[in-house]
């Protein structure tokens, strides 16, 4: 016998543990891709993506997707936005942009993107980086409370499993946890990213 409706214990809430907010800072000596520069966002993904999850909870329900469709492009506008806004001809171009991830587990990592956007054309890559966020996630089940804000709470090194380009400092700033990224890019000649984590409690999720 099939069970359906509150009967399933598979649902949205059940299986998210917060949202993890990525600011993209900038990049750095980006590769050029156009005549003399290039015209540079950022995309970027990391495993099973919020989207799905609210699809599979409105079926497990029962409930018309067709009804819910505002539902779906508000998480779709609002928390699963991936993609930075393009910036004309700069390689070392200051995005100031937030992108946020819904984490359902801490293992996977983050791959992040750099491409060249064409009018005419298939936009060309410049490049990619990927970073675990498992460290960040261990410093933040840590009891924090009381510390000195400035305070450095932990520290990953580069490695061959990670595309740091420096060591990265996960530091107490303000009552907030937050990790300072420089990634360096792969499969091409030059370019680096800096980027900042920091976590957002969802009401109702299932939590750390």
């Amino acid at each position: 016998m099939t069970t359906t409706g509150p009967a399933r214990t598979s649902s949205l809430m059940d299986d998210l543990l917060g949202l993890l907010r990525i600011r993209i800072r900038r990049g750095v000596n980006l590769a050029v891709r156009d005549i003399n520069s290039s015209d540079p966002y950022i995309v970027v993904k990391m495993g099973k993506q919020v989207i799905q999850y609210i699809i599979g909870y409105l079926q497990l329900r029962n409930i018309s997707l067709r009804a819910n469709i505002n539902l779906l492009f508000l998480f779709f506008f609002f928390v699963q936005k991936l993609k930075t806004r393009v910036i004309s001809k700069d390689v070392n171009p200051e995005w100031n942009e937030d992108l946020t991830l819904s984490v359902t587990d801490p293992s996977l990592t983050v791959l992040l993107t750099v491409y060249d956007h064409d009018m005419f054309s298939k936009d060309d890559k410049m490049g990619d980086a990927e970073f675990e966020i498992k460290p960040y996630i261990e410093a933040l089940r840590m009891q924090l409370d009381g510390l000195l804000s400035g305070t450095i709470v932990t520290t990953v090194q580069p490695s061959r499993r990670n595309c740091l380009a420096e060591e990265s400092k996960v530091t107490w700033i303000d009552g907030k946890l937050v990790q300072d990224l420089v990634l360096r890019l792969r499969h091409v000649e030059c370019g680096e990213v800096e980027a900042q984590l920091q976590w957002i409690d969802l009401p109702g999720s299932k939590g750390l």
